[in-house]
């Protein structure tokens, strides 16, 4: 059959403007929203937003196609091809409906990030491919076996329940058998764990052999055993592969990427994707004149990586930063991260203490006060300038007082202000 044919009288031919018309008005705004501005591993993983629906609508397309070779009784008409050079013309107009829905939901990510320059993250494109062409060939079985006026419906609700709803399980790593986490990735200290890539390329491409198996032998009993061989296979390895991973398929980005400014204190390390380095530099400078100026000691490196090291503090700036941003993300860097015991579930006294030391130290770092009450609460923003009215010593004290305390679940904060102090 000539291509032109097969894709003229294909259903994807016809559903394709549907699918598109549903990413860009029924997902775009989702597609555009927490994504990490001029990244593209945040574009990319966004994207994967759309790869349930599109699926789904590759499943049921195909579910359609395969239906209609059964109800036109092909394979039982001894043709001259074989059962695999019938089934993959008819299919690649699905896979190319899926391929399509996936490029629109990458425009619209990409756009809604700013990428500009650079390429989309390879290993998430592949994963999305194989997601796609292992939903085309299941489908095609289901329509193989079911009447079309069932099989696409049928393989419609079934793809897009196994495609979306593992995220929404509390067993982590079944959603990354589906790729269903990467949709999260990235912020701009993170990338995305190859661990999760290949969890979800062995389990597609399991599923992608067992249907290939079932077609080419036409549904044999050693046919049928083998693709129960694949997928039992497949999916132990990739349930392995992904048994330790959590929610999120991110880890820390390489440090190396970072352009560090040399000379002065601080030294200020930024991910090449920022947006107007220098205004970041030079507000960071004016951030931390007014806390050491505070009395409030500044490390000697503040740095974007995710895991600052000995003798650096976290600049928790995003990747589009305005000037505002700045005297908050290097305040939340001072801050002690919560003890272990508090994270185990340990009583934490100094837990209510959070707020009121943040709040101070935002505003010392020169965030408005409007900002700082609507960030942590007009009570801990008011005890904060019940604070700021006190002498620089005592402000120092009461700060280095209660950032001890947070540092121990056994130390009780003190965040009272001596009457006639001010």
């Amino acid at each position: 059959m000539l291509l032109r044919t097969v894709i003229r009288s294909s259903s994807a031919t016809f559903l394709l403007p549907f699918l598109l018309g549903f990413v860009f008005v029924a997902l775009g705004d989702d597609l555009s929203a927490w994504g990490t501005a001029h990244y593209w591993p945040s574009a990319t993983g966004r994207a994967t937003f759309a790869l349930p629906f599109v699926s789904a609508a590759c499943a049921g397309t195909a579910a359609w196609e395969g239906a209609r070779l059964r109800r036109g009784r092909v394979f039982d008409q001894a043709p001259v091809r074989g059962p695999l050079a019938v089934t993959l013309p008819l299919l690649l107009p699905v896979a190319a409906l899926g391929l399509l829905g996936m490029l629109a939901a990458l425009v619209i990510s990409a756009a809604a990030a700013d990428v500009g320059s650079g390429l989309p993250h390879l290993g998430i494109l592949l994963v999305a491919g194989g997601v796609l062409v292992a939903n085309t060939l299941a489908g095609y079985l289901v329509g193989r076996v079911i009447p079309g006026v069932l099989a696409a419906p049928l393989a419609l609700i079934g793809g897009f329940f196994f495609n979306a709803y593992p995220s929404a399980w509390s067993v982590f790593w079944l959603r990354h058998l589906v790729g269903g986490g990467l949709d999260s990735c990235c912020s701009v200290d993170a990338t995305v764990d190859p661990r999760a890539l290949w969890s979800a390329g062995v389990f597609a491409t399991a599923v992608c052999l067992a249907a290939i198996a079932v077609i080419h032998f036409r549904g044999r009993s050693g046919a049928l055993a083998m693709a129960v061989a694949l997928m039992t296979v497949g999916f132990g390895l990739a349930a392995y592969i992904a048994k330790d991973l959590g929610p999120e398929p991110v880890r820390a980005r390489a440090d190396d990427a970072l352009i560090c400014q040399g000379g002065g204190r601080p030294r200020i390390c930024l991910w090449p994707e920022l947006d107007d380095r220098a205004m970041v530099q030079r507000e960071t400078h004016k951030a931390v004149g007014r806390l050491e100026q505070a009395g409030v000691r500044v490390p000697g490196t503040l740095t974007m990586a995710a895991h600052p090291g000995a003798g650096a503090a976290k600049l928790g700036i995003p990747s589009n930063p305005q000037p505002g941003d700045i005297p908050g993300g290097v305040a939340s860097g001072l801050l002690p991260e919560p003890p272990a015991c508090a994270l185990n579930g340990a009583p934490y006294p100094a837990g209510h203490a959070l707020g009121p030391v943040a709040a101070w130290l935002h505003t010392t770092a020169g965030e408005p006060v409007s900002a700082v009450a609507g960030r942590f609460g007009q009570p801990d923003a008011a005890l904060a300038q019940q604070v700021l009215r006190q002498p620089r010593a005592a402000q120092v004290a009461w700060f280095q007082r209660n950032v001890t305390a947070m540092r121990s679940c056994g130390t009780q904060p003190q965040l009272r202000i001596a009457e006639g102090s001010s």
